[in-house]
């Protein structure tokens, strides 16, 4: 059983709660990148998937694409670099589903380690943001899982497995009692202390201010 430590703790610990199919994730790798870039050594990193969407196989409604497609173009006006492919939403049929995306994930981190985990979600971003393909599907996760070089055998097994499913279980609950219910989220913990670093799109340095406001 993997450990999530957020008792009591001697070192900082940033806590980065994200969903792989989550659009403001994306939005924010550039920023994020550079945070981590400029962080304290003694800050450790913490990446914990949230769930954004349950399992289902239903078509998304035609209100919510609409809604998540104006997402996008909102995106595209605040963050500069960031574009979306938008024929993602005339090749495929959208669900709202992100947890086999989630566990994609996990099982590249059981693979490869946080390496692993990196390469998965940049991989699972580029097939939907970029690609226009969709990471509901467990074949587009197969190829990203090939395209990393992982065990591909291993991933399609470990993908639909018991023991990736109840680690996802156990991320969505630690997300929750750090009060993360949306994404992305920041919080550093310290001690018994949980402190909401606020998520800036354009600046990191703002981040990196507040983080050390509270460890110093």
């Amino acid at each position: 059983m993997p450990e999530f430590p957020i008792s009591a703790h001697t070192s900082p610990r940033l806590f980065y709660i994200y969903d792989p199919m989550c659009s403001w994730c994306y939005a924010f790798v550039k920023s994020w990148h550079a945070l981590r870039l400029v962080l304290p050594a003694e800050v450790q990193v913490i990446y914990i998937v949230g769930g954004l969407a349950p399992d289902t196989e239903e078509p998304m409604p035609e209100t919510m694409r609409i809604m998540i497609q104006h997402t996008w173009q909102k995106i595209e006006k605040m963050v500069p670099g960031v574009q979306f492919n938008h024929d993602f939403w005339v090749c495929n049929t959208p669900r709202r589903s992100t947890y086999l995306a989630c566990r994609a994930i996990l099982a590249a981190k059981k693979q490869r380690g946080i390496a692993g985990l990196i390469d998965m979600l940049c991989a699972i971003q580029t097939a939907y943001y970029q690609k226009a393909q969709n990471p509901s599907l467990p074949e587009t996760l197969t190829v990203c899982a090939s395209e990393i070089g992982l065990d591909v055998t291993l991933f399609e097994t470990d993908l639909v497995s018991e023991g990736i499913n109840n680690t996802l279980t156990q991320e969505i609950q630690v997300a929750r009692k750090l009060n993360a219910f949306s994404f992305p989220t920041l919080c550093l913990k310290l001690d018994e202390k949980i402190h909401p670093i606020k998520v800036e799109y354009l600046d990191h340095q703002k981040m990196l201010n507040e983080i050390n406001t509270v460890i110093t």
